[in-house]
């Protein structure tokens, strides 16, 4: 498979402080890979900076085999990059369509097809199109985010906690429909503090330790990997 995304050494943080050292991954076209590891090991930093939102120090990042270090948000945007964040991902005093329609801010083409590919992909949010989203539960409000980012027809999906507060009902049913957008051929960088679930659907996966590299190798012998379980999925 081609590299769509492949960050290298990649330095940053907030303000003087580093909380990246040196981090380097890649994402492969249609690759699922998951970013794991302790609280502060920097897995949401490293997110953040790769859509722009956080200052590279030191580092490359490039997307397709072109340079995006340094651009802003809008223009990773624009380059094929949708990014979910954990928090303030949705806009709660406006409906489901009405969100949908914001995530096509930056098209001017005709987005009814892509809203009807949404809503097959969750039902019921073509049921509850005109409920604010606001009024919705923590479960149906990811699926509104991730479906107002899918409308960009993103060719990477970056998803920060997206299980994050969600029942164990509702944690299953998110990884299956990102297992689902994944199957549609847009690659998925997911960071996810329930490691175990996220590495056994991942293609390849990184545990991240104080914003360096620690194990890199497939999903599934990351799981098996004695050190990584003892370590980060409780054994």
């Amino acid at each position: 498979m081609a590299i769509l995304l492949d960050a290298r050494e990649v330095h940053g943080g907030y303000g003087a402080v580093d909380i990246l050292k040196g981090i380097s991954l890649r994402v492969d076209e249609g690759e699922f890979v998951s970013i794991v590891g302790p609280n502060g090991a920097g897995k949401s930093t490293a997110m953040k900076s790769l859509f722009g939102l956080i200052r590279i120090r030191k580092g490359r990042i490039l997307f397709g085999g072109s340079e995006i270090t340094g651009l802003r948000p809008d223009q990773v945007v624009r380059r094929g990059i949708c990014y979910v964040p954990q928090e303030a991902n949705v806009f709660p005093s406006l409906s489901v369509r009405e969100n949908l329609e914001m995530g096509a801010f930056i098209r001017n083409d005709d987005i009814s097809a892509d809203i009807e590919r949404v809503y097959q992909l969750f039902p019921i949010l073509k049921e509850r199109r005109r409920q604010l989203v606001g009024t919705m539960s923590g479960g149906q409000r990811q699926m509104v985010a991730m479906g107002r980012a899918l409308m960009l027809n993103p060719r990477l999906l970056m998803l920060d906690e997206p299980s994050a507060g969600l029942s164990p009902a509702l944690i299953e049913l998110t990884f299956e429909k990102i297992q689902e957008i994944n199957r549609t051929g847009v690659s998925i960088l997911l960071v996810e503090q329930n490691a175990k679930q996220a590495l056994k659907i991942s293609h390849r996966g990184y545990v991240l330790v104080m914003g360096t590299n620690r194990f890199e190798d497939t999903g599934m012998n990351l799981v098996n990997n004695k050190e990584v379980a003892e370590m980060f999925l409780g054994g």
